[in-house]
């Protein structure tokens, strides 16, 4: 692993290292554009003394940039706006993680895991990664490069980097580089996760030939302690400093919170590495247009496309523990451990993907319609503590994609079947219709989808994370229906999920599949009211209901309020300050596994917390963004004196802290 990680960053700096020398050439070539065409001091005629001052061009600040998804034909302008903290934050605003940036979580807004195919088993770190389907590709007038800092109270960092430029107009390339570090409130709460992306895409200047490149790195370092030992604890004025709180796990190794020191001793380790390149050659009709005496702007009208699409991925997950406790392996794992030093569990894997597609355009004139049809072959290989296993995939897909050239609908059927191999049987097929009906009325989404779907790899018998279970489990199978209105008014969605063959961890380690049909009902609305000229209220509420023996654990409503006062003040001050609160009703939180990685349904301990509330103020500066953020202001107590001690559970005996202030810039540069 630490190979690995030596490697890829020694590609981001790199990067970093180019970027900064094409910024320097370019400012040196302006100098002498300058000199030689008459603009320099040398060339005024001026005393070389004289101090001449220049009113700037805020034009030169100004930049076109837009980008899109990888397998979407929609170009998206960057995100601007200062009214939602968590367009900063490493978080959505629903997750429900284990109390410090960068643990376990999972959102309380359910959804399921629906893909087909391979799959490890291991999500509790989803919302941290960097993946194929949140890859952006940019395309920049010039150089961009954003730059973000975040600090907060217990010597918690963030850093976010982000660089993309084209050097030619057909090329574009960059990089994102985030840093989530947190020492924690608790004893064994340290958490170290890093990203780097480089990414690039090329259109050829005949625009026949065009490619999509990805290099990613994912790194997860959580340290796990099983939650505090006793919830009265945080009540006892002994245990005032969090950090003295007798936990579960790693309690021996305890050390004062430290930000440099990012050793995991007893944790979870994870590590994902994925290379990408997607290139295609189309056939079609060619056309160009004369600009000047100079210039001609080639233009080109697919008829049938060919892809090929290349993916190379790694696999770590790795759990260890230094100093294990038997007593709590013995309670939580049935293990006996008998003069053991060290443990650890360990899944790893390698797998090599070629997709091979057709796409075929009936309208030349209309690249949002198309058909296409390929098949793809996986080769895993698995190691599992020293088992080595190889195993393939053979699958086909389809899709029908129409966007209209009125832009008024919008059609997409696809699916995918497995034909043969370690995930045979499995399928995926997708529809989606959306009619855009008129500026008061928006948009109207109606999608449907069945998944059928292995058991994720960690039910398997040979996994190492998996002992004393028999496996053999069927295929789960998820249907999922859903429509949404998005209007100026309001925003609506209603969802319903039916799942068979559920599967889950019944406990800390044993495996179990539900034999009945989960059906989970979601309703949602969000909306911006006006309160005033300058106050608005940012309402959300979502109503979930299932039946309450199923393994599937949701609140029955969650909400989240944002009462703002904003404008744009002396020009260039955009504001948005005020109060947020958080609320979900009282509900069975999943317990958490911590050698698993897994959160697993529990019916003996209910989570009743007091709403979230902090306080807010983001203000942007043309290019600057600063934010204040104080969270957690309903912790208040008055027990043993005035503090910050009434404090929120993530899951039982998983506490979030009390008052937490966060403070943040971001910094956009034009080169």
């Amino acid at each position: 692993m630490g190979g690995n990680s030596k490697k890829m960053y020694k590609v981001f700096f790199s990067f970093l290292l180019l970027a900064a020398c094409g910024t320097a050439y370019a400012q040196r070539g302006g100098d002498l554009l300058n000199k030689f065409s008459g603009r320099g001091n040398s060339s005024q005629g001026s005393n070389k003394d004289t101090i001449a001052f220049e009113h700037r061009d805020d034009a030169k600040d100004s930049i076109n940039i837009s980008y899109k998804y990888l397998d979407s034909i929609r170009m998206i302008r960057m995100d601007s706006s200062v009214n939602d903290f968590y367009t900063y934050f490493s978080l959505p605003a629903a997750q429900q993680y284990l109390g410090v940036n960068g643990a376990a979580g999972y959102s309380l807004l359910f959804s399921p895991y629906a893909k087909a195919g391979w799959d490890a088993g291991f999500h509790a770190y989803d919302a941290y990664l960097l993946t194929l389907e949140n890859t952006r590709f940019f395309k920049t007038s010039k150089p961009f490069t954003q730059l973000a800092y975040q600090l907060a109270t217990g010597k918690e960092q963030m850093i976010k980097i982000l660089h993309t430029q084209n050097p030619m107009p057909n090329l574009n390339f960059g990089f994102e580089f985030r840093l989530v570090n947190a020492p924690g409130f608790f004893v064994t709460q340290n958490t170290n996760n890093s990203n780097l992306r480089l990414f690039s895409n090329y259109l050829a200047k005949r625009k026949r030939y065009a490619a999509y490149f990805v290099l990613m790195s994912n790194n997860i370092k959580a340290a796990e302690n099983g939650g505090i030992q006793n919830d009265s604890f945080l009540t006892n004025k002994d245990y005032a400093k969090r950090f003295t709180v007798p936990v579960n796990l790693g309690g021996a190794s305890a050390s004062l919170p430290n930000p440099f020191n990012t050793k995991v001793n007893t944790g979870n380790l994870y590590k994902e590495t994925t290379f990408f390149l997607r290139q295609y050659y189309d056939i079609g009709k060619k056309d160009s247009v004369i600009v000047n005496d100079s210039t001609t702007d080639y233009l080109f009208y697919s008829k049938l496309r060919f892809q090929h699409t290349f993916t190379y991925s790694k696999f770590n997950y790795l759990f260890t523990d230094d100093a294990p406790d038997s007593a709590r392996y013995k309670k939580w794992y049935d293990t006996t451990l008998k003069n053991v030093s060290q443990i650890a569990f360990n899944d790893g894997w390698k797998i090599i993907k070629n997709d091979f597609s057709l796409l075929q355009f009936p309208d030349t004139k209309n690249s949002g319609q198309f058909f296409l049809a390929g098949a793809w072959l996986e080769n895993i290989a698995g190691n599992f503590e020293g088992l080595s296993r190889n195993f393939y995939n053979i699958a086909l897909h389809a899709e029908y994609r129409n966007k209209t050239k009125n832009k008024l609908w919008d059609i997409l059927a696809k699916g995918e079947l497995y034909m043969n191999g370690l995930n045979a049987g499995d399928y995926n097929a997708y529809a989606s219709l959306s009619r855009y009906l008129n500026k008061k009325w928006g948009y109207v989404t109606l999608l449907f989808n069945n998944v059928n779907r292995s058991p994720s790899f960690i039910y398997d018998s040979r996994s190492s994370f998996n002992y004393k279970n028999a496996g053999g489990y069927n295929k789960e199978n998820i249907i999922i229906m859903k429509a949404t209105a998005d209007n100026p008014f309001i925003s609506l969605a209603a969802a319903n999920y039916f799942i068979t063959n559920y599967l889950y961890f019944s406990n800390y380690y044993k495996t179990a599949q539900y034999s009945k049909v989960i059906n989970l009902l979601q309703l949602s609305a969000s909306k911006k009211i006006k309160i005033s000229k300058r106050w608005n209220w940012y309402a959300e509420a979502t109503l979930q209901q299932t039946d309450a023996a199923a393994p599937v654990k949701v609140p029955l409503l969650y909400t989240r309020n944002r009462f703002a006062y904003e404008g744009v003040f002396y020009k260039n001050l955009n504001l948005s300050t005020g109060i947020e609160f958080r609320y979900y009703t009282p509900y069975k939180a999943y317990d958490y596994s911590p050698v698993m990685g897994k959160f697993v349904p529990q019916d003996s301990v209910t989570i009743r917390n007091r709403p979230d509330i902090s306080a807010f103020m983001h203000f942007r500066i043309k290019s600057f963004t600063l934010y204040i953020r104080i969270e957690n202001l309903n912790s208040i107590a008055f027990t043993n004196g005035f503090g910050f001690t009434h404090n929120n559970f993530a899951a039982p005996h998983y506490v979030y802290p009390g008052l937490v202030t966060r403070f943040g810039i971001q910094w956009n540069f034009v080169n």
